[in-house]
């Protein structure tokens, strides 16, 4: 599917969930307007580094644009409702890479999401399909906690990942 370019501008929900067991969940971010939902698949590192990226950037926009606080204030709680992957999860492509910023006239941070080509597609010449995302400043808050909480919400030691862990015990 490369080259289709998809905007949602600006989102009524975006998410971040995973489908599977723990040590093989599948990692999706997911966003609609309207009726049309885009999902795309991530990997745990991917949600990881953009739930960071979120809360840099909300960080250096307060202290840009004081008045931003307000808008971009924490609510006490998540609604987790809200954030729950919407059917069908059929993803548009893998991602390669995401970029942040920020759309000053409208305020709205934007999300631009770009596709991961196979070898050969990208030996052919095609270029990426790309998504592009338009936030409110207090969602995007809200997506970069529960995103976090979504990627800690594996096992509790990470090294358990599929391996054997070998003890040694010690004569005395």
């Amino acid at each position: 599917m490369p080259n289709q370019e998809i905007q949602l501008n600006p989102v009524d929900f975006i998410t971040i969930g995973t489908v599977g067991p723990k040590g093989r969940r599948v990692f999706y971010l997911q966003a609609g307007q309207g009726e049309q939902i885009a999902t795309l698949q991530v990997e745990k590192e991917q949600a990881w580094a953009l739930c960071e990226a979120i809360e840099e950037l909300l960080a250096d926009l307060v202290k840009r644009y004081p008045d931003l606080e307000k808008e971009t204030a924490e609510k006490e709680t998540i609604d987790e409702e809200s954030f729950i992957l919407r059917e069908p999860i059929q993803p548009l492509f893998r991602v390669a890479q995401m970029g942040l910023g920020y759309d000053e006239e409208h305020n709205l941070i934007v999300l631009v999401i770009e596709e991961l080509l196979s070898s050969d597609e990208a030996e052919e010449g095609d270029s990426p399909s790309v998504v592009r995302l338009w936030i409110a400043g207090s969602l995007m808050r809200q997506l970069g906690k529960y995103g976090s909480e979504v990627v800690r919400a594996g096992r509790p030691d990470p090294s358990q990942n599929g391996h054997i862990r070998y003890y040694w015990g010690m004569a005395g």
